[in-house]
């Protein structure tokens, strides 16, 4: 196939990030049905505290581990002391979490509190063999490794849940899927564990102490809202304000893809000193981060609420006024995540950490300010200020590093396209009674229809390149198109 590395991994990422949530969706709607917004909440809640524990058992040197290896010189020994670190730090984590058991009621009173032992014993095995293979730059193995892991979880839990297992399903369902996901990984890894130095420790702490800094503000982002919810609210205002975050994901399929592609070749470029192709694949994944974005963020805002309604129940339609901030959190993500991305990937974790510490901070306080008094919907504010504060530091600061390139006349049509595409929904939304769930899916269809073909009428650059790819890799392209 005539593709590039790039092309071929950003589509390998894109087709499993789509499946993905096409597989979580499915999911989530079935547990909502089954279970409601209180199991669901509880489940959300374990998500938010193995993240934190689990990033005590990381430490930060799984990012420094993948910057290491990528540079290509001794991987196997910057593996091997990883893996060591790694085993090591799970002696903090767990006892960390025993420690802290006494103040999780929300964990011990649900049950959940053995299944986040489990995963974070488990984790140690998927995140070794996950990280080896990243950093090596098989981003496409570690893309499909990841959707196993993800796609056995969810038939797990839909098993468990059906069988009636409640949340014991959902969170045995996740450490199932941790399993099957490290050893695929496994089976692709080329990397040994070997004799390593005390340099190569020195090494992955010196990068390490800075990404541990910036994943634990970026922690906060994903989960100081959930956590908070659950300690000023219930676990049901947890479930529906998940639920509505998750709604926003499709807005986040290519700036995930573009994320986790673009950081070991940037980390390769910056070593080589490459800054063209630096700046001129950054500025095309902003491009293509905002493709889906901005559409998602308008149509989102038009039926928003009748998708919570018809997909989940009328209970976590109370979660509308949230998605409205929720859906433009995703499009200052696509240069939060990007931006911050490129500063760790060209050595610079020490500002990624700075201006990601002052905004999780604003986070944090927003939360403790907003919560009371406006439920999940201030916590949605809170979220889309601290992202906003941390997107504009983190631009500031790598244009200090290179120069920051936006498309303009690309993102000039696709606010145009998505525009056009508004004024449907807005028409159909007051014209049509949408009652049911296939309506609404029907208008959303035909809106993404009309925004893409109004889009590629209008910037023929995006058509034909897209076109160039979907040939190359023997897709067929539609005629109408």
């Amino acid at each position: 196939m005539n593709v590039s590395s790039i092309q071929r991994q950003s589509v390998i990422t894109v087709v499993s990030t789509i499946s993905l949530t096409l597989v979580g969706f499915v999911s989530t709607i079935y547990f909502a049905h089954s279970l409601g917004p209180a199991p669901l909440g509880a489940y959300f809640l374990f998500l938010a505290y193995f993240g934190i524990f689990n990033l005590v058992g990381d430490g930060g040197f799984g990012g420094a581990a993948v910057k290491r290896i990528s540079e290509g010189e001794e991987p196997d020994e910057y593996f091997s002391a990883f893996v060591f670190i790694r085993i090591a730090f799970l002696a903090i984590s767990v006892t960390a979490l025993v420690w802290a058991e006494p103040f999780l009621k929300d964990a011990t009173s649900s049950g959940i509190f053995f299944w986040l032992l489990l995963a974070l014993i488990v984790s140690v095995f998927s995140s070794c063999t996950g990280i080896g293979l990243y950093g090596s730059g098989k981003v496409g193995i570690y893309q499909i490794s990841s959707f196993l892991d993800a796609f056995l979880r969810t038939l797990f839990q839909i098993a468990a849940v059906f069988f009636g297992f409640g949340v014991a399903g959902l969170t045995g369902g996740f450490v199932g899927g941790l399993i099957a996901g490290g050893i695929a990984n496994f089976w692709s890894l080329d990397l040994k564990l070997v004799r390593f130095r005390l340099s190569h420790l020195k090494s992955l702490s010196s990068f390490s102490f800075w990404i541990f800094l910036t994943a634990s503000g970026s922690l906060v982002f994903c989960y100081a809202d959930t956590v908070l919810i659950g300690y000023f609210m219930s676990n049901a205002d947890v479930g529906i304000y998940r639920t509505a975050f998750q709604l926003t994901s499709v807005a986040t399929f290519t700036t995930l893809a573009f994320q986790i592609v673009l950081y070991p070749k940037i980390s390769t470029w910056g070593a080589q000193e490459k800054v063209t192709e630096i700046e001129t694949s950054l500025a095309r994944a902003f491009t293509y981060s905002l493709f889906l974005a901005i559409p998602t963020c308008i149509g989102g805002w038009i039926l928003g609420q009748r998708l919570l309604y018809y997909l989940y129940g009328a209970s976590f339609a109370e979660g509308a006024s949230a998605l409205f901030f929720l859906l433009l959190v995703q499009v200052v993500n696509v240069f939060m995540f990007l931006g911050t991305m490129c500063l760790n990937a060209l050595n610079r974790p020490k500002d990624a950490f700075w201006i990601t510490v002052i905004a999780a901070i604003a986070n944090i306080l927003f939360d403790f300010a907003l919560i009371p008094l406006m439920g999940i919907t201030g916590a949605a504010i809170a979220t889309l200020v601290a992202m906003t504060l941390n997107a504009l530091g983190a631009l500031i600061l790598l244009s200090r590093i290179i120069s920051i390139k936006f498309e303009y006349e690309s993102v000039k049509n696709m606010l145009y396209a998505a525009g056009c595409m508004g004024i449907f929904l807005l028409f159909i939304h007051f014209i049509f009674p949408l009652t049911h769930v296939a309506a609404v899916l029907s208008v959303v269809i035909v809106g993404a229809g009309i925004y893409v073909s109004v889009l590629f009428k209008l910037d023929r650059e995006i058509h034909d390149e897209l076109k160039k790819l979907s040939m190359d890799l023997g897709v067929p392209w539609p005629g109408w198109l």
